[in-house]
């Protein structure tokens, strides 16, 4: 394969979430009482320096790879912008077992599959059941929140759904931040204040539109085409916030993937099967990060999986969704997320 060509030839085809990097705990640490990390001397520590002081991780909800070709440089300048700049992949997998977003969303702050019996989180369901990932897996699951806040740094969730409000509640005291808020253009300038006002090491923004207009127009649909766009300005506005303000040009790192695409002409993306709903983007933009280059060409022990839908056996494994917190963990010079899969060995390089 060739890096760059390769990159941007598939700028066509393609649809992303976002990541910006802090610091994590230890494989070696306990809980204190309120969910927080209490560490020890005995814990593991990341190998190489930090690239990054801070990230930023975006999930763009419902992301059907092929709107940003639809679209182009002209209508999506931001989402073309972060993939000429950055590192990119637009042939990234979701978790095997669903392409829903409790789920995936749950792999990429665990760095879990989905199956609790193989070691996963277990969050098979779509709804905030008023438990928690704990109550799911039947075992202790810590988060990149968890190890992030083990090492003494601040994090931050900001979403489009109540039902992000279950991350919260299972890592109560590793959230320092959580806002809420439907109305995603109001969503991300409390991000871009907080960002500003807050040397949050890591940082988790979800946003929905394209998912609501997919489900309620069909994916790929004039109207869901209109919210990539309106999507697309919105990311616009957190890169000039990073540009504008040394300490984040100079520290931070983005990240975007998506939970899951949406097939064409459909409102349903639960069909795991289909290739529309388990590709997703994955591109790391910022510091630390190799411009214009293709993640598979800098990643040889990751394996590009053209059209086919990997499961977990094979050795060389394709790029994820869920490798979101290991890699900001890599970033961050932290540790992997204790008990997880993906990118557990945080091989996977910008």
């Amino acid at each position: 394969m060739r890096s760059t060509s390769r990159a941007r030839a598939c700028l066509g085809a393609l649809g992303l979430a976002l990541v910006v990097s802090g610091c994590g705990a230890t494989p070696g640490s306990s809980d204190g009482p309120d969910g927080t990390v209490v560490t020890s001397s005995s814990q593991q520590h990341a190998t190489k320096a930090p690239t990054s002081r801070y990230v930023l991780a975006i999930s763009v909800d419902g992301f059907n790879r092929r709107a940003i070709a639809a679209l182009g440089r002209e209508k999506a300048p931001n989402f073309h912008r972060l993939i000429r700049q950055g590192a990119s992949t637009l042939n990234a997998r979701t978790e095997f077992e669903r392409t829903i977003t409790l789920p995936n969303h749950t792999g990429m702050l665990t760095g879990r599959r989905v199956e609790a019996a193989q070691h996963g989180h277990g969050v098979f369901f779509n709804d905030d059941n008023g438990h928690t990932v704990q109550d799911a897996a039947g075992h202790f699951v810590s988060s990149v929140f968890r190890e992030v806040h083990g090492h003494h740094r601040k994090t931050a969730l900001f979403a489009s759904k109540t039902k992000f409000q279950f991350f919260k509640r299972s890592w109560p005291g590793a959230v320092d931040k959580i806002t809420i808020d439907l109305d995603n253009t109001r969503l991300v300038a409390k991000t871009r204040a907080d960002l500003v006002a807050h040397p949050r090491a890591f940082t988790f923004l979800h946003l929905s539109l394209p998912d609501a207009v997919g489900h309620a127009k069909g994916f790929m649909s004039k109207s869901y085409l209109r919210a990539v766009r309106s999507t697309d300005k919105r990311v616009g506005e957190l890169i000039r916030t990073i540009r504008n303000h040394r300490r984040l040009r100079e520290g931070m790192t983005v990240v975007l993937t998506a939970d899951h695409g949406g097939p064409k002409g459909s409102g349903n993306h639960g069909d795991m099967t289909r290739r529309a709903n388990y590709t997703v983007p994955f591109i790391m933009w910022g510091a630390g990060v190799t411009k214009g280059a293709d993640l598979y060409d800098l990643n040889p022990g990751y394996r590009n999986p053209g059209k086919e839908r990997p499961g977990y056996v094979a050795r060389r494994q394709p790029i994820r969704n869920g490798d979101v917190a290991n890699v900001a963990l890599t970033l961050l010079g932290m540790p992997a997320v204790h008990g997880s899969e993906h990118d557990k060995r945080q091989n996977l390089r910008p």
